[in-house]
């Protein structure tokens, strides 16, 4: 399995990010780090080792891109507003150096994204805000009312809009009704209640879905290692 790592300059975050790639072709994946995680986390918590076979079969190429959370939602020495402009820079970053490199690399006009726990917001706020780009989201144990938890009661236009529980009932692009979304949960996952309400929400709108609710497990890597494998069984190679 190839590794390949990035680092660059970016202009939307005004510091130098970092990014590890396996595999050499295949459908893209972006698959984000958990809370404040680092481009590295997903490769050593063995969610490459889980995805092995379908990288090694040049079915999929993995993007871990490093976060910024740690100095947008999680950064409590800035103003509330402050942190929604920092990640509103990364997801810029996202937009124009990410996806721009998986397009050069891949020839590829969509991507599927991916992660769990606080990737799993990335995952489905990505995903939900250009459904045009993305044609699979895969959240496992995500939670989605990252705005309201995050910004310590402020509230303003941009934090409305990457908060997925208020802007989704008024998405109405023709694109999340073609795009295959799972989300995925387990019976003692903290984020539980989150993924129900989030289905709840797109059942409303006839927007297909799996909400993936597994019994026994925790808000933890055995789940994700498990649950990530099958979600890229569902992109069709052909």
């Amino acid at each position: 399995m190839t590794e390949h790592y990035y680092r660059w300059y970016s202009q939307y975050t005004s510091r130098e990010m970092e990014m590890l790639v396996f595999g050499d072709r295949g459908y893209p994946v972006i698959l984000f780090p958990t809370s404040r995680g680092r481009h590295f986390e997903n490769r050593d918590r063995g969610m490459m080792d889980a995805a092995h076979w379908f990288i090694e079969q040049g079915l999929i190429q993995v993007y871990c891109p490093d976060s910024l959370d740690g100095e947008s939602w999680y950064n409590r020495d800035i103003h509330p507003a402050d942190r929604v402009r920092t990640h509103v820079a990364y997801e810029n970053l996202l937009l124009h150096d990410v996806i721009m490199r998986i397009r050069h690399n891949t020839g590829t006009g969509k991507v599927a994204v991916a992660g769990a726990s606080f990737g799993g917001f990335h995952a489905i706020n990505f995903a939900f805000r250009h459904p045009g780009l993305v044609s699979h989201a895969f959240s496992m144990s995500g939670k989605f009312d990252i705005a309201r938890d995050q910004l310590d009661g402020h509230w303003d236009d941009s934090a409305f809009y990457h908060n997925p529980f208020d802007y989704l009932p008024g998405n109405n692009d023709e694109n999340l009704w073609k795009m295959d979304i799972v989300l995925g949960t387990c019976e003692h996952d903290s984020c539980r209640g989150s993924n129900h309400e989030l289905s709840s929400l797109l059942a409303n709108k006839n927007i297909p879905h799996w909400l993936d609710d597994r019994p026994f497990a925790n808000h933890d890597w055995p789940v994700w290692r498990e649950m990530f494998p099958h979600y890229l069984s569902r992109i069709n190679f052909g």
